[in-house]
């Protein structure tokens, strides 16, 4: 393990060196990297440069903010990493966001707005991200800061912060939509994307569907479905339609194995349309079933609703495993937060957090790859030591 920690960890700075012009410069990122690495609990820049044998954090802070370097290169260059390293097929792209808890008023799109790592309308940035599941791991492979109109509307906070004067205001579904649309623009190989109810309708939909990609994305309650000729009928909000369903149409079903075990829920799945690929996209094929996947809680009976859209034939325990998908993206935020310092950024730019970002990523990345290697690299075999006889 530690042989496969060395070689990865030469192996991904040797990839982001061609960002650098200059030697200085690109030894002064790969200890950026290490101190990522690093089993300080803080990633601040004095804790960094500390670790790095600098005398203050001048050095590290240079990586994000006085540097010229490309940190959508560096997003590139994470992306083609993590699926060189943990493609299988079947995977799953997950659309989620973080709150990054911030006091002030300086830092890039900071704002009161609601997130869910405080549960609350607070003070933070929020970043919108990417991540590639897959039976090898997962990692994230592109990330965005949302901007609110707070920002986009007012020109003196936006030259303050160095935004560039290509990025308007955009919602975080167009966020996701643009992710989508860079992963398949390289054949980035997936079959599914998941995401929860903020992502869940309108425009993404349609992308999807024209690019032959399932999905499972939240809906609200009262999302209204109905049913077309050939389907049981089916008619009203998410709700309504759960409420209604006979108690022979729910399935205990995990959602895949989490820290305590199985995620175990009733589930229950609508068909609601057979519809030709060809009517979303004239060079696809194909029938594809567009439904509605409910999700009961056991204890409480909690509702969640999923709008589904699928190869037709594809079973209801197919389309529950890829909604449990979603826990890795929670699982790598905790992680990338607790271990790698995501949170940590002490930048108020837009090129900072989006440098800092990317380099959390790749050291990311460069963990899920290891752990990989590691499980499935059978040790070699020791010679027999000879039993000596008294």
């Amino acid at each position: 393990t530690l042989e496969l920690w060395a070689t990865s960890l030469r192996d991904v700075k040797a990839r982001m060196r061609s960002l650098f012009t200059q030697d200085r410069v690109a030894a002064s990122a790969s200890l950026f990297l290490d101190g990522l690495l690093g089993d300080e609990r803080r990633k601040t820049g004095w804790m960094r440069a500390e670790a790095a044998g600098d005398p203050g954090p001048w050095r590290q802070q240079a990586i994000l903010g006085r540097r010229r370097w490309d940190a959508d290169a560096l997003r590139e260059i994470v992306r083609d990493y993590v699926v060189e390293h943990l493609a299988t097929p079947g995977c799953v792209l997950v659309i989620d966001e973080t709150g990054f808890l911030k006091q002030g008023k300086a830092s890039c799109g900071v704002a009161r707005q609601y997130t869910g790592s405080a549960g609350k309308i607070t003070n933070c940035q929020i970043g919108v991200f990417a991540a590639y599941v897959s039976a090898r791991g997962h990692a994230f492979i592109d990330r965005a800061l949302y901007l609110p109109k707070s920002w986009t509307t007012a020109p003196a906070r936006l030259a303050a912060a160095h935004v560039p004067e290509t990025v308007a205001f955009a919602t975080k579904p167009a966020l996701a939509i643009d992710m989508i649309r860079r992963a398949l623009a390289v054949d980035v190989p997936f079959s599914w994307v998941a995401a929860d109810t903020v992502y869940g309708v309108g425009d993404i939909e349609g992308m999807l569907r024209r690019a032959c990609k399932g999905y499972v994305l939240g809906v609200k309650s009262d999302h209204y479905f109905g049913s077309w000729v050939g389907k049981p009928p089916v008619a009203g909000t998410a709700e309504e339609i759960a409420h209604d369903l006979a108690p022979d149409a729910w399935q205990r079903l995990s959602a895949g194995d989490g820290t305590k075990g199985a995620r175990l829920h009733d589930w229950a799945y609508c068909e609601l349309a057979d519809l030709e690929a060809e009517e979303y996209h004239e060079t696809k094929t194909g029938l594809w079933t567009r439904g509605l996947l409910i999700r009961r809680n056991i204890g409480d009976s909690d509702l969640a609703f999923f709008t589904t859209w699928c190869p037709a034939g594809t079973g209801i325990q197919t389309l529950v495993s890829v909604e449990g998908h979603r826990w890795a993206i929670e699982d790598s935020f905790e992680t990338a937060k607790n271990d790698l310092g995501l949170d940590h950024n002490e930048t108020r730019s837009w090129h900072g957090w989006h440098r800092h970002v990317s380099l959390v990523m790749l050291a990311f990345a460069m963990m899920a790859v290891v752990r990989y290697r590691a499980n499935n690299t059978t040790p070699p075999k020791r010679p027999k030591t000879p039993t000596i006889r008294s």
